[in-house]
């Protein structure tokens, strides 16, 4: 029996190569057709890592091949599916650098956050200097605004406001097919050609009754990575 979200269903670790060579049909019973990762060490110290969809395949093979002679244990994951072992192997490949694998792995859809982190460094440099010396520009007297009358003019300040920088699409999910909308720079939810200042209000929009649009609404938080929107609130 398994649980929600687990990956690793069973394992051995460090295991003797011997095990493999004298007691193979026992071994292949346990990993035979089975998706998972797999290690080879070399007197303690991590060698290799691997991923493979029929793991007996793949470590007998390794009895014999390049790394046939560089390893003397061995440990296997046994996994539900493969929907992650790549991101998993490759999370191994880049922290520990094993030396028996000629690659260091590439995320396909992940986001590198270095550019973004240096922007936002720049960004508080900037502010910071400001503040300390001051911009250097001549001070301009805006006229003075009457919020109020400003704010009822524009209506309502969209429940998002707080929370948008930029803007960015939600989606959710109704009677099996997915809908999207666009969150606007000033908080607003932009679908169907209307435009809605509350996620809610959206979400009634596409499910026709009462509906928590926080809950139901997802956005994407990193790439792959789509949560609801209450996450912004926390």
């Amino acid at each position: 029996m398994t649980r929600k979200g687990q990956l690793v269903t069973q394992y051995l670790e460090n295991m003797s190569r011997e095990l493999l060579e004298e007691r193979q049909k026992i071994v292949r019973e346990y990993v035979r057709k089975r998706h998972g990762i797999y290690a080879l060490y070399r007197r303690g110290r991590l060698y290799y890592v691997g991923l493979a969809s029929d793991l007996r395949s793949r470590l007998q093979a390794h009895l014999r091949d390049r790394h046939g002679e560089s390893w003397d244990r061995f440990s296997v994951y046994l996994t539900i599916s493969h929907t992650h072992m790549k991101d998993l192997e490759c999370l191994a490949l880049r922290i520990m650098h094993p030396p028996g694998n000629k690659e260091s792995g590439k995320f396909r859809w992940s986001e590198n956050l270095r550019r973004r982190l240096r922007r936002d460094i720049r960004k508080a440099q900037l502010a910071e200097l400001d503040n300390l010396v001051g911009g250097g520009h001549r001070t301009v007297v805006k006229p003075r605004v009457d919020k109020a009358k400003q704010a009822r003019k524009k209506g309502p300040t969209p429940k998002l406001a707080p929370y948008v920088e930029r803007g960015f699409t939600i989606r959710t999910q109704y009677q099996g097919k997915a809908v999207r909308a666009r969150v606007l720079k000033n908080g607003a939810i932009s679908l169907r050609g209307k435009r809605y200042n509350s996620p809610s209000l959206a979400a009634v929009s596409v499910f026709g009754s009462a509906v928590n649009g926080w809950r139901v609404w997802l956005y994407q938080r990193a790439p792959g990575d789509w949560v609801p929107l209450r996450t912004l609130r926390r």
